[in-house]
């Protein structure tokens, strides 16, 4: 089932508040795992605020392109997994 970029950001704006892990492709096989709250949607991008004690940074944003590509995985909770290929 192919996802939109209207439907992520449809999907993301009611998991406002929540919290989650993410897994972003760092690049030259890297993988990055950071977990926080998502915090805001814009019409381009989202804002993650980080768990302090992990994270050097406050807040991360990543684009609706970088969920539909794969290149972020987004979990909320235990079990619902955000791949967005699922819900």
């Amino acid at each position: 089932m192919g996802k939109t970029l209207a439907e992520i950001k449809q999907a993301l704006d009611g998991q406002i508040g929540n919290r989650l892990t993410l897994k972003a492709n760092g690049g030259r096989r890297k993988t990055i795992e950071r977990s926080g709250v998502l915090a805001e949607t814009y019409p381009a991008v989202f804002i993650v605020e980080l768990d302090q004690e992990q994270n050097s940074f406050e807040r991360v944003s990543y684009s609706y392109a970088d969920v539909l590509t794969e290149t972020v995985e987004l979990s909320f909770g235990e079990s619902a997994t955000m791949a967005l290929g699922e819900q």
